[in-house]
């Protein structure tokens, strides 16, 4: 039962002591992950925790079903300090989601791309407590620090009262820092921009490729796994984490591609998959 496993996760979450130089990285499916550094709360990245697609687009309902019952329910997250969501795919910004997670935590507040603003209205959430971001400024929130990266999904887009369309974030945390892709491609400058930042330890990219029988449908892919683990190779990522690649079977390729990749590019990458609500301890090694 998902309410049984649901509540034993978020008592595991909150019982969890993370020493300093460690990080908690829960898996919930797709690009969704869940943080804990120390003390402060959880931060959510990409939570889609409900049939969505399905439900709100009937031309894709039968293929976008969910592949397996989320691990915990929207209702169930108390522990939410912050939410980030890279941008308004429903995948990614899920109103059914966001809605009632952000009355089980009335103390989270939410990052956003302008483009989403959209999403959570209808997910009820007000103004005060939603943040859109500069790219390329990190911002404080509590104790950790959030530093929105623009991604291409296929291109970067920008507009000038909404911001950039397509995020990834850098989250530095107790003494660890955290990339998150977002669904992008590698575009002219990104390898530069992000040796620009502080070195990443563990980085989930969404690595489920891209082809045109898929972009016949509007589904935008995301890394092929050989720039996902070429990437980490000229990035210098300690621990890379594949994402986007489990919750849609239709939008996946094959699980063992990344690592297949990472054997032939990069053999020493350190390579995890999350399943949902499965925990990774990541310790940094100084």
């Amino acid at each position: 039962m998902v309410q049984d496993s649901g509540a034993a996760l978020i008592r595991q979450m909150d019982a969890l002591a993370v020493p300093p130089g460690s990080l908690a990285i829960w898996g919930l499916g797709q690009m969704g992950v869940a943080l804990k550094g120390g003390d402060g709360g959880l931060v959510y990245i990409d939570p889609c925790l409900s049939d969505v697609v399905a439900e709100r687009v009937p031309a894709l309902a039968d293929k976008f079903q969910r592949a397996y019952p989320p691990p915990v329910l929207p209702a169930q997250i108390t522990n939410a300090a912050l939410v980030l969501c890279s941008h308004e795919h429903l995948d990614h910004c899920d109103p059914l989601t966001l809605g009632p997670l952000a009355q089980a935590s009335p103390q989270a507040r939410f990052v956003i791309s302008g483009w989403a603003e959209g999403v959570l209205d209808e997910a009820g959430i007000s103004l005060e407590r939603r943040h859109v971001l500069s790219a390329g400024v990190p911002v404080q929130f509590g104790p950790l620090s959030v530093t929105v990266v623009p991604s291409a999904h296929y291109q970067v887009e920008h507009d000038p009262a909404r911001g950039h369309r397509w995020l990834g974030f850098l989250i530095q945390w107790n003494g660890v820092t955290f990339f998150h892709s977002g669904d992008t491609v590698i575009y002219d400058g990104y390898v530069e921009l992000l040796r620009g930042l502080p070195r990443t330890d563990v980085a989930m990219v969404a690595a489920n490729g891209r082809d045109a029988y898929r972009d016949s449908f509007g589904v935008t892919g995301n890394l092929l796994p050989a720039e996902a683990a070429w990437l980490a190779a000229q990035l210098g990522w300690d621990t890379l984490i594949g994402g986007h690649n489990d919750l849609y079977p239709w939008n996946t390729i094959g699980a063992g591609e990344l690592a297949v990749a990472v054997q032939r590019i990069n053999p020493r990458q350190k390579l995890h998959t999350l399943q949902p609500g499965e925990l990774l301890f990541y310790h940094r090694m100084d």
